[in-house]
């Protein structure tokens, strides 16, 4: 390829623009010496626009945009040299240079200059004569030997294509991407800035520290964003952090890629964004979230602009990045460096181009002409260069200067990076130091000389390099890293209404030191935000996902009874152990309350009304009958057995009042035997009663009269008391050997632990019952077959009425209690008796009260003893 070069001269440093056709334009800073180290940095942010028509090679123009905070850069590695130039004891006798060039902040565009570095061709641009200035020979640059070392790339993709494609030996001050750590497939390459991997693990602690379980993220899309975003994601995984989105900004399109990353923010519910990207890319970005108004997030920022003064002093997206949090770079100081800075001025550099190109920005004037006057002669193409830059300015005046300026370039109070770069410098320079100490140089034929250091030899002693840094601490490699130290910044808001950094902590390695009192957070307080997709399940609830979203998007479902949940965000509720219950708000568990059939409920007072009225109604049936003792309708069908069966009655009504109240040893047993006891003997006497009517009639057939004599009171009476000693029997039996006990009753799932009699022995208990239905059946059946006797009042009517309804009362007990929980199998058993007695004294008592009290006058002997038509 042709080459034109403008030459602008050479001083202590020289700045040379050359262009290749069809290649991009390269602005460089050099210095001559024995050992030349290379430089890459990104000095321009706007990229040019090229035209590809596919008919010829595009023309590329130079970058424009001067960034000062990458112009700082470069001067420190200017100032690191001339300060190592001056060591006595360091790499003494030789003098270091340097070739520093623009990467444009195109990783593409850097292969070329890196390999013009590599190669050996990165000035190749002549003077025709030799020039002096203040009494020095000043010599064009006719070439050189291929750099060892390059300080850079400018990002951590510049630094993997130039390591992984052309491979020189290089030291980066800002590549952070982790990817960068892997000796395998990066052996040469070094870095004076931590990896990624710490930093990603910082924000992963900061984000589950705080419990923001629901954040967006914004990266850079390349090997930085990418890989930071993948180690934050690990390491968040576990405490269950979910990411709302994930948007890429890429710095070709990074006003559509910005636009479209501020709506989904806008957009999405996180309130805590963590963002991986260059300065440049947020600084797009912060102004169309300040377009939208979105002023209520919290960013969380990397390294690369978490200290960026051009976004600290952005009076547009000022709102927006309040209170942000920063991991950044352990800030530090260079001594002397400020003063170096300030002492800057083209008059003494006149070919720096870079300086220049500073002084006509921020002072609108041109210094071209009045630094290139002082040379004593110079080529017309140089003067004509000059002229033409600087046609649209006027001359400087000379006076001035960069003394009590306050801009990115002399701001010195966050030196971080600039500080990387230094510490590179010197981590170079003692490597080389290492390796061309030979005590015994002129005899040894292997010791390395200035001219002749070779990649390899250089790398080992660069493995091995160990110095005092200085700030005082210990610096070395540990592999291509440096031990991870990061500040903890914060973006704070001034009275004056400007922004600030103020230092709120540390990050060593993998442990973090956070001064929480110390933060500002975005809303302006010092109440850290909340950022949940869905506020956290209180106590008594638990956690339900929701179908095809994240898990830290969920519904909060109350726990069922007899299940607690005591902490936040619980994902499934306990059971309750068997003697406890959950309380109302189902946080905990509580002792469930003694329940049983009392007499204060209202079902335990309706039956014991129920009972006390039967009874009553019982003793008035009795009284009655025992008034009207002669009339014939009661002496009708043995009365003797008529008042026994009102006693028995009145018993069965009075025994359901032991059923109710809180049960004990005594009442458990007392109740089933009053219980059978009581049955038998209503049913005994209704059965001999029955019987005695079928005699009756049955005797009044001829050769019959000898049936009655088996019938007679003292057969009935007893016939009555062996009915029911079988079932006292059955009872003592019974009761003697599994008796019926108090027991609490678990199984019912309730605020409420029943307290009831617990049936020792089912058989016991089906006895008993089963005896009672034995009797009433058989008197069923009796009292069926003397339903038709011709008397004109037959009492077996009666009888098969109400044994018809005992009997259906009894059968339907026997499901309706086995079904029936807790104490409401009490009050079933309780409604049984006391049905089966209404029924049973209503029958049969009901009519006989009619007729002698409302119908005297069918109460005759006559009227009960004639036939019925």
């Amino acid at each position: 390829m042709g080459l034109m070069c403008r030459q602008l001269g050479l001083s202590v440093g020289q700045a040379v623009t050359c262009s290749r056709l069809g290649t991009p334009s390269r602005q460089g800073l050099f210095q001559d010496g024995d050992i030349i180290i290379g430089g890459l940095f990104t000095l321009h942010y706007q990229n040019p626009a090229a035209y590809h028509n596919f008919t010829q090679k595009p023309e590329y123009k130079p970058c424009t945009g001067l960034d000062y905070v990458s112009l700082q850069y470069v001067y420190s590695m200017v100032f690191a040299l001339e300060e190592i130039n001056l060591s006595k004891t360091l790499l003494p006798g030789v003098k270091l240079g340097y070739h520093i060039f623009d990467s444009c902040g195109q990783p593409l565009w850097a292969p070329q200059t890196i390999l013009s570095l590599a190669g050996g061709d990165s000035a190749t641009c002549n003077f025709t004569e030799d020039s002096t200035q203040n009494g020095e020979e000043i010599k064009g640059v006719t070439g050189h030997h291929p750099v060892p070392l390059i300080i850079g790339g400018a990002s951590s993709v510049t630094a993997e294509i130039q390591s992984r494609v052309l491979g020189p030996l290089s030291i980066s001050y800002i590549s952070t991407c982790s990817c960068l750590s892997d000796r395998i497939q990066h052996p040469v390459f070094f870095r004076t800035i931590p990896s990624d991997f710490y930093q990603a693990r910082a924000f992963a602690q900061l984000v589950i520290h705080y419990k923001w379980i629901w954040v967006g993220a914004v990266v850079a899309d390349n090997n930085y964003g990418l890989s930071a975003i993948k180690i934050f994601l690990e390491a968040t995984q576990e405490a269950g952090v979910c990411v709302s989105f994930t948007e890429k900004v890429n710095s070709e399109n990074i006003v559509s890629d910005a636009k479209r990353a501020a709506l989904t923010i806008q957009a999405s519910t996180a309130r805590v964004i963590v963002v991986f990207a260059w300065y440049t890319d947020v600084r797009e970005l912060f102004l169309q979230l300040a377009k939208l108004k979105v002023t209520d997030r919290q960013f969380i920022a990397s390294e690369a602009w978490s200290t960026s003064g051009d976004l600290l002093q952005d009076l547009v997206t000022r709102k927006v990045a309040r209170g942000v949090i920063g991991v950044a770079i352990r800030n530090s100081t260079i001594p002397g460096f400020e003063t170096f800075l300030r002492s800057l001025n083209p008059v003494h550099r006149p070919f720096d181009g870079f300086l220049r190109e500073f002084w006509e920005t921020e002072f609108k004037c041109s210094p071209g002409a009045a630094a290139i006057a002082l040379l004593p002669s110079q080529p017309s193409n140089v003067s004509a260069s000059v002229s033409v830059q600087g046609a649209s300015l006027s001359p400087c005046s000379g006076t001035e200067t960069l003394e009590g300026l306050k801009n990115l370039l002399t701001d010195v109070s966050q030196l971080s990076v600039s500080y990387n770069v230094y510490l590179a410098v010197y981590a170079a320079a003692q490597a080389l130091h290492s390796l061309l100490s030979c005590p015994n140089r002129e005899s040894n034929s292997t010791c390395s000389s200035p001219n002749s250091i070779k990649q390899k030899e250089l790398l080992q002693h660069l493995n091995k390099v160990n110095f005092t840094t200085p700030r005082g601490e210990n610096f070395y490699f540990q592999g291509a890293d440096i031990p991870a130290k990061y500040d903890l910044v914060n973006w704070q808001t001034t009275p004056e209404g400007t922004q600030k950094l103020v230092l709120i902590g540390r990050v060593d390695g993998f442990d973090i030191h956070l001064n929480e009192s110390a933060i500002q957070w975005s809303s302006g307080t010092n109440q850290a935000p909340t950022s949940v997709c869905t506020e956290s399940c209180s106590p008594g609830t638990r956690k339900t996902i929701r179908k095809g979203e994240p898990v830290c998007c969920f519904n909060c479902i109350p726990c069922a009874e007899g299940q607690f949940s005591n902490e936040t965000g619980s994902f499934q509720c306990e059971h309750c152990p068997s003697e406890f219950w959950s309380n109302t708000n189902r946080t905990a568990c509580v002792p469930r309350q003694l329940d049983f059939l009392s007499f204060n409920d209202t079902l335990g007072i309706t039956l014991t009304t129920a009972a006390v009225f039967g009874a009553t109604v019982t003793t008035v049936v009795f009284l009655v009958f025992l008034c009207y003792y002669q009339t014939p309708m009661v002496r009708a069908n043995n009365s003797e057995l008529s008042f026994l069966l009102l006693v028995s009655l009145k018993l069965c009504f009075l025994c359901s009042l032991v059923f109710i109240g809180r049960p004990s040893v005594w009442s458990c047993r007392f109740q089933q035997a009053a219980f059978g006891i009581s049955f038998v003997l209503c049913v005994s006497c209704l059965q001999i009663k029955t019987m005695v009517v079928l005699a009756a009639f049955r005797s009044a057939r001829p050769g019959a009269e000898a049936l009655m004599k088996w019938f007679g009171p003292s057969q009935q009476r007893g016939s009555v008391c062996f009915l029911t000693c079988v079932q006292i029997i059955i009872c003592t039996v019974w009761l003697s050997l599994s008796a019926p006990e108090p027991k609490r009753d678990l199984g019912f799932q309730g605020s409420k632990v029943t307290l009831q009699c617990a049936m020792a022995s089912v058989v016991g208990f089906s006895l008993v019952l089963g005896y009672i239905g034995l009797l009433a059946c058989t008197c069923l059946l009796l009292a069926f077959l003397a339903r038709k006797l011709p008397d004109n009042f037959n009492e077996a009517k009666l009888i098969t009425f109400s044994m018809l309804i005992f009997c259906s009362v009894w059968v339907a007990f026997v499901p309706a209690y086995i079904s029936s929980p807790g104490k409401y199998s009490v009050a079933v058993e309780i409604f049984a008796i006391l049905a089966s007695s209404y029924g049973l004294l209503l029958c049969i008592f009901a009519p006989k009260c009619f007729i002698i009290l409302l119908r005297p006058e069918k109460n005759t002997k006559k009227h009960v003893m004639a036939r019925s038509a």
